[in-house]
């Protein structure tokens, strides 16, 4: 058992390499801009006040959006979806088809309308629960993830329920913060280019600061717009490869309540809220809705 703990500490502490990265190109890139850049290399004051007014709101977005994205724990299904005692012995005592027997009666009475590939009651053996809608075990997490979308080694967590408003913000953020540095520090990227500014200390990092903020803008663009869509369609990144299955068979578009009601089931009802990185999503989830269980029944 005692190597068995290591390997798992070993593999925790090994996944938040990617979060120190990029932390670390974060926190550099906040050195470049506002000391080597703002202090050291712009001449103007009034350019250099309104360049950091800009940035350092951006910036605070960026983190704040990206750490509550980090820190919010994944949900997991309610008691309600766990077998009884007396279920769960019998459960692990009978076949296959007399399994199936079992898990259709505990689910009489939930809020469960999609089934697997062969038209099974979804459960997880792992977690030893009866998987609500939209709802799968995540290896690396090691549990049951409520509207699990995938587990981002960049935030070193699940992607879900609990986090998709604060992720999209973060993508969303990320992008802005990059496309300003690219834009703001690419006349001086020119004159270091071209030799009409001194060499100085500044001009590595004003140079590689414009080739990785636009590096990153490039490639957070289209996983930013991936998403979009996914909101606009009311999917994950699952169900967007793999159709979900209701009683009456596959359905791409099973989840999907409208376009504007699908932005509301992320980001919430109150517009105010929607770009500042706080949980605003309802708890109206598909299968609590009348409409879906009439379509479904």
């Amino acid at each position: 058992m005692a190597p068995h703990h290591v390997l798992k500490c070993c593999q925790r502490s090994l996944a938040w390499i990617p979060v120190i990265f990029i932390n670390l190109v974060v926190g550099w890139s906040y050195y470049a801009y506002v000391v080597e850049l703002c202090i050291f290399t712009i001449p103007n004051n009034a350019e250099k006040i309104s360049y950091l007014g800009v940035f350092h709101l951006f910036f605070i977005m960026f983190i704040w959006s990206y750490w509550k994205t980090i820190c919010s724990r994944p949900v997991s299904p309610s008691k309600e979806f766990c077998l009884a005692k007396v279920e769960k012995e019998q459960y692990e005592k009978e076949q296959p088809d007399a399994q199936q027997d079992i898990l259709k009666k505990a689910a009489v009475g939930l809020p469960v309308y999609t089934r697997t590939g062969t038209g099974a009651v979804r459960y997880c053996d792992h977690c030893q629960v009866i998987k609500p809608d939209r709802c799968h075990h995540c290896s690396t997490c090691d549990m049951c993830v409520l509207k699990m979308d995938h587990h981002c080694p960049w935030v070193n967590n699940c992607v879900g329920f609990s986090n998709y408003k604060f992720f999209v913000l973060f993508l969303a953020y990320s992008m802005l913060y990059c496309v300003f540095i690219a834009a703001t520090v690419l006349q001086y990227f020119i004159k270091f280019w071209t030799n009409q500014l001194p060499d100085t200390h500044a001009k590595f990092h004003v140079l590689f600061l414009f080739f990785v903020a636009a590096m990153f803008f490039i490639s957070i663009l289209s996983l930013f717009s991936y998403h979009l869509w996914l909101v606009g369609k009311n999917r994950t990144t699952i169900e967007a490869f793999r159709a979900p299955v209701f009683r009456n068979g596959p359905d791409k578009n099973g989840f999907s309540l409208g376009f504007s009601r699908n932005v509301v089931e992320v980001f919430g009802d109150q517009k105010k809220y929607w770009m500042f990185p706080i949980y605003t999503s309802p708890w109206t989830a598909f299968q609590n809705s009348p409409i879906n269980k009439l379509v479904h029944m």
